[in-house]
């Protein structure tokens, strides 16, 4: 099965980070359509793929990680606005039958993604 799946890392303490909302949204002619909405476990993962299927249509998707929320749940001092409140990612599906892992490694100050496995 395809899928899209991810999983965040808060780096600033080197932990999972639990309870990061996460949504996935498809790009179709320059507009944005809603696919998932989940919120990270106490493993940073998402319980579910974002998206499973047999094959995922090519194109242009975007995960967008709520980050701002968890470092505030958390009771985290940071700066307002937040410099990283919603972070987002786009990336493009190439292969319909691709597996595609799109970790976030995120700090209140930075972030880096790649594609997994």
């Amino acid at each position: 099965m395809a899928h899209i799946t991810t999983h965040v890392l808060d780096t600033a303490r080197g932990t999972p980070a639990a309870g990061v909302t996460v949504t996935l949204h498809v790009i179709e002619r320059g507009e944005r359509r809603l696919l998932a909405s989940t919120t990270t476990n106490a493993d940073g993962r998402t319980n579910e793929p974002l998206l499973i299927a047999d094959a995922i249509p090519v194109g242009q998707y975007e995960l967008t990680f709520l980050v701002g929320d968890y470092w505030r749940a958390r009771g985290d001092a940071i700066v307002s606005p937040a410099f990283l409140d919603d972070v987002v990612i786009r990336v493009g599906i190439a292969d319909a039958k691709g597996r595609y892992h799109v970790p976030l490694l995120v700090s209140p100050y930075g972030y880096s993604t790649y594609r997994g496995s």
